[in-house]
């Protein structure tokens, strides 16, 4: 009886804080202790052409990252991630693994609201060729990155904000290039709210969250930026399963990069209290 009582109010907790699971950034929460969570991420980007930069991309690219992610305590969480895709070659392989860690060292709740911050680092060891400035751990550069992140929510509606470092080194068959950025800066801004159901009942009920999320990201060796927008969908199913899309498009920047558009297509489902 305990036992389902505990699962209870993990479903519970899970579904009411919805909105910060934010589709394209990480929220200051962690996932609850003890859980086991499995994503599939398929990413696709349409065909692109940039005069300026002499980029030329006639075909759709395709990314797909099979991730694993644990709850060990309350305070700290751990991802493992491995990508595979067609963004550098017109054929499908294997580009590499990255790790992710998040502790959460600040919670404020009241009832109905809280806000938190966390600090998160992130290592990647990637075999692509390094063709563009825009510094990415998650699928085309090796390296590392860290920083902080505060998320305050209030009833049906959450906010974050996250700053981050990220040094880019050599891939495990390509160098970087004279001209290429060995660090960047990146920073983005999130907003998720709460749309379904209008009153909670139980933990049985599909929510539905929308999101609205601005992502940067600056080379300072380079004098390099860009600012992203990044509108989401989401559908939490019992309260164990997550179905969520995005749409991401650069607003302003002239950064080298493989694209300025992307659609996120995220499946997602936890286990509860799955080990001791």
């Amino acid at each position: 009886m305990k036992i389902l009582l505990f699962l209870l109010l993990l479903s519970i907790s899970f579904a009411i804080n919805g909105q910060e699971l934010y589709v394209s950034s990480e929220p200051a929460s962690n996932m609850p202790s003890k859980s086991i969570g499995f994503r599939l991420n398929n990413e696709i980007m349409p065909p692109y052409r940039n005069a300026l930069y002499g980029v030329d991309n006639k075909r759709y690219m395709f990314r797909q990252n099979a991730e694993v992610m644990l709850g060990l305590s309350k305070k700290w969480m751990f991802h493992f991630s491995m990508f595979s895709g067609t963004f550098h070659q017109s054929y499908y392989k294997f580009e590499g693994i990255n790790l992710y860690t998040k502790f959460r060292f600040l919670s404020k709740d009241n009832v109905q609201s809280h806000f938190r911050m966390a600090a998160y680092a992130k290592a990647a060891v990637i075999s692509n060729d390094i063709q563009y400035n825009d510094i990415n751990l998650q699928g085309d550069n090796s390296g590392f990155a860290g920083g902080i992140i505060a998320t305050q929510l209030l009833h049906k509606f959450a906010l974050s904000f996250t700053g981050g470092y990220n040094h880019s080194i050599n891939n495990l068959k390509y160098k970087l290039k004279p001209s290429q950025p060995s660090c960047a800066y990146n920073y983005s801004f999130s907003a998720g709210y709460l749309l379904f159901p209008f009153k909670y009942k139980n933990y049985r009920q599909t929510n539905i969250n929308l999101y609205f999320e601005m992502l940067g990201k600056t080379n300072p060796q380079t004098a390099e930026h860009y600012i992203d927008m990044a509108p989401a969908i989401q559908f939490i199913i019992n309260s164990r399963m997550r179905l969520e899309m995005a749409y991401k498009r650069q607003l302003a920047g002239n950064m080298l990069r493989i694209n300025n558009q992307s659609i996120l297509i995220r499946f997602e489902y936890n286990i509860f209290n799955a080990y001791k």
